[in-house]
């Protein structure tokens, strides 16, 4: 059987994709195995990994190619439950239209702006352009660094309506303890009762993809 396979991108840079690929991976350990591909040239996933202590090391095995991302995402889909893609933040090269040939669901971190969304346009193009040759792809929206308190904002609501791709219902917050994890190498999950509010909001996110 096959691993299921997510693509997490944004050709806009800075909107959490790294986050979310490593604490999402983290979050599907509890359910199977699982590897992150890490396909961006910033090799951001892999330094995150290699900060953990030797006692302690990242609960998902993560690797880098600089290769054919469609070919290797399928050998290595053998031997995992799930593949996680952390996506270059550009469309210009191969990886991301491979990436989403290959994907059964992409996730797409935005921030909670209109400006920060319809900056992710031409992503929508590429997936519907990827949806011809890969018909069950599946995609949706996650809103990333909201407020505490705050509810989206009437003109981030009426852009969203604006994309054929829905926003999950669960979002990320802003929080200390995401940037507190990469520093350390860990994930939300290990880093105790600090971690707790932040696990459960990627395990509600979870949910609602799987």
């Amino acid at each position: 059987m096959s691993a299921r396979v997510f693509a997490i991108a944004n050709q806009k840079g800075g909107t959490g994709k790294t986050t979310l690929s490593m604490n999402f991976a983290a979050g599907l350990a509890k359910r199977g195995r699982v590897l992150v591909i890490d396909a961006d040239p910033q090799g951001s996933a892999g330094q995150w990994s290699s900060l953990a202590p030797d006692e302690r090391q990242f609960p998902v095995s993560v690797i880098a190619i600089g290769g054919n991302l469609a070919r290797e995402a399928q050998r290595f889909s053998q031997d995992y439950d799930f593949v996680v893609m952390d996506c270059p933040p550009t469309l210009e090269t191969d990886t991301m239209s491979l990436a989403l040939a290959t994907a059964d669901t992409v996730l797409i971190p935005v921030l909670p702006s209109p400006v920060d969304l319809w900056a992710s346009i031409r992503l929508v193009d590429a997936i519907e352009q990827a949806k011809m040759r890969n018909r069950a792809l599946k995609a949706h929206i996650i809103i990333n660094q909201l407020e505490p308190r705050s509810a989206l904002s009437k003109s981030m609501q009426e852009a969203l309506t604006e994309f054929d791709i829905p926003a999950l219902k669960n979002g990320i917050r802003r929080r200390a303890i995401y940037r507190n994890a990469a520093i350390e190498g860990a994930s939300v999950y290990d880093m105790g009762k600090r971690g707790e509010a932040a696990a459960e909001e990627i395990d509600e996110i979870i949910k609602e993809v799987l």
